[in-house]
């Protein structure tokens, strides 16, 4: 049995790793993914059979799981986020939650024709819209942090709240006979919140105060951490059935709100977690699904799930968001974007048959119906949310470029980028002289600490393609790299080379261990003090168009051997900086940018020039080969 247990264990895992992965490289929801394989391995082969093979743990692994994932989803809201769309928010998790409720009954009763206990336990559970599906989407959609804020911030506080409602009207109906039903939901309410707040509150308060005096060590962060919020769980569930999932959220967002050493640590550990135990847990729910019961959908099922996305949702978000500060654009993606997951399956998986033994005999329905919305809204707006942010002009630009340091060259760099290739260009430096001449150039520039929170809070790095740390001080430039990699992907973050970058330990320039840097850039000798030597002797920058007739080999066997190559400009707009250890060779219709001397024999390739009327296509730009003047 244990051998067995072991080998159940360690295929859910492995199925919800690939599944993350091929999501990953197709580029579409992993849920849907996940639901695939779960389905596989539970109904259709019979592989895995969740309450079986786990017994009595299964219901308690689950809910301890969804808690991790609730403080992970609380510990990354902010409340500089929460200010920028407050109005609207407040209306989503509130009104809007009321009227999705309220709404989502009368569809399951009416449409669904299900017997009101079970269109009310259907109504609450669908409230809930899902983060651990709507932070993925909002990677993948590049949404404008506005946009992304309400379908996080909404996604987040009413998972909880749709949980904490189906358990109180479970309850309600389940339990009616035990006294005078109002008053015991009415007094179930008031000891959840208020357990909740005070538990979630004050065990993040103690763990902050903890962390701030280090009264932890660093290596224990995230461990401590991890059984803090198990341990708020496990005590305010005791005190009211459900209630730790309200009070882990609203730990993980006081935790996360509280500028603690090691946060952003702490986060990614939290978020690997967090990943894994999603996969897991939406494959062992899919896994649990009895075939049986999947043969009672019907007709009634697809006009119910139809209703819900295109009535039930585009209603409630009207109706809720009327006279706030909410564009149209914004209530219309909004009213459209509901993707339900790991909370709704969870909940009726714990619920529905519990009704089913409580006497209601249609709730047996409710955990296929609850996993066809979910299926359905994932699969659906996971194709849609792109499309339809790009339609809506609500996608951020994704042809950005950082770069962090200002000085001679990287104003001329910036302005080149800006001017020439029509790329989107800040330059960030702390020191507002530094910034003159770029200012005066007309870069976009953003005066202030990169490191700091209010400046990365006032930055849109969605459609940030590629990022340069180019100060004089490596071990910074390092630091800046590292304080990146939760944001942006590794292959996307450089920083300048430093001398003996290539492990010669007898250097005594070497300042900075390998792993904690971001990718080299440009070449080995692009150091900070030989590029600033290079701008004064007059070098500029150069982009030269790869075609059929003209290679980049061929590039590569015309230009001189000192230059420097900076990127390659894609067909869709987006640089990426050239690496030494992993150059990007272009493709013909994109661009090389690369840095040179001010000279003809320098700065036109021999053999293209040589050859421009013989070839029997364009091999350049229209100009030819040119320069990008700054």
């Amino acid at each position: 049995m244990e051998h067995q247990l072991l080998n159940v264990i360690t295929l859910v895992i492995t199925l919800g790793v690939v599944a993350q992965w091929i999501a990953w490289r197709m580029r579409i929801p992993a849920i849907v993914l996940f639901s695939i394989a779960g389905l596989i391995a539970g109904p259709v082969l019979g592989v895995v059979s969740p309450s079986a093979d786990f017994g009595a743990v299964y219901k308690p692994v689950v809910s301890l799981c969804v808690a991790v994932i609730l403080f992970e989803g609380g510990l990354n809201l902010r409340w500089h986020e929460f200010r920028e769309a407050a109005s609207g928010v407040k209306r989503l998790v509130t009104v809007g939650a009321v009227l999705a409720f309220a709404l989502g009954s009368l569809a399951a009763h009416g449409i669904g024709d299900l017997s009101w206990p079970t269109s009310l336990l259907f109504g609450a559970i669908t409230v809930v819209t899902g983060p651990t599906v709507i932070i993925p989407l909002l990677r993948q959609a590049n949404l404008n942090r506005r946009s992304a804020s309400y379908l996080k911030w909404e996604g987040i506080i009413n998972d909880p709240i749709g949980a904490l409602a189906a358990v109180l009207i479970f309850e309600f109906f389940v339990y009616a006979g035990a006294g005078d039903p109002v008053d015991a939901v009415l007094f179930g309410i008031a000891k959840a919140v208020g357990a909740s707040i005070i538990i979630g509150f004050g065990g993040a308060f103690a763990l902050g105060r903890a962390l701030q005096r280090s009264h932890v060590p660093e290596y224990l962060m995230a461990p401590v951490t991890l059984a803090s919020v198990l341990a708020v769980f496990a005590i305010t569930d005791a005190i009211q059935k459900e209630a730790g999932l309200l009070s882990v959220t609203v730990m993980g967002m006081v935790l996360g709100n509280m500028n603690l050493p090691s946060l952003d640590e702490m986060r990614r550990f939290k978020e690997y977690i967090t990943m894994l135990l999603v996969s897991s847990v939406f494959v062992l729910l899919t896994a649990d699904l009895d075939p049986n019961v999947l043969s009672l959908l019907d007709w009634k099922t697809v006009a119910l799930v139809a209703a819900m996305l295109i009535i039930v949702r585009p209603l409630a978000i009207f109706l809720s968001t009327l006279f706030t500060d909410m564009n149209w654009r914004d209530r219309v993606l909004v009213g459209w974007i509901a993707p339900r997951g790991i909370v709704a399956a969870a909940v009726a998986g714990v619920f529905g048959p519990q009704m089913v033994d409580a006497g209601y005999a249609d709730a047996e329905v409710l955990v296929p119906v609850i996993f066809a919305l979910v299926l359905t809204t994932v699969t659906v707006h996971g194709f849609t949310i792109g499309w339809l942010s790009r339609r809506l002009g609500l996608s951020a630009k994704s042809n950005g470029v950082l770069i962090v340091g200002a000085s001679p060259w990287t104003t001329a760099l910036a302005e080149a980028l800006t001017k020439q290739l029509s790329l989107s260009v800040t330059l960030v430096d702390s020191s507002w002289h530094r910034l003159r001449d770029a200012r005066l150039a007309g870069v976009n520039v953003l005066y202030g600490e990169i490191l700091s929170e209010n400046i990365q809070q006032s930055m849109e790095l969605n459609g940030v393609s590629c990022m340069l740390a180019a100060t004089s001080n490596d071990a910074y430039n390092a630091l800046v790299c590292r304080s990146f990699v939760g944001d942006l992907e590794h292959d996307r973050i450089f920083q300048l080379p430093m001398y003996a970058a290539d492990d010669n330990t007898k250097s005594k320039h070497k300042t900075v261990a390998k792993p904690l840097m971001g990718s080299m850039a440009f070449a080995d000798n692009a150091q900070y003090e030989e590029l600033w030597r290079r701008h004064f002797q007059g070098w500029s920058f150069y982009k030269t168009k790869i075609t059929e007739a003209y290679s980049y080999d061929d590039f590569i066997n015309d230009s001189p051997p000192d230059i420097i190559p900076i990127g390659v400009l894609r067909e869709g707009g987006r640089l990426a900086f050239h690496a030494p250890t992993e150059p990007h060779k272009p493709k013909p219709g994109e661009q090389v940018i690369y840095y040179a001397p001010k000279k003809p024999s320098a700065n036109e390739p021999r053999k293209a020039r040589e050859n421009e009327a013989e070839k029997p296509g364009p091999a350049r730009d229209a100009d030819g080969e040119s320069a990008l003047p700054a």
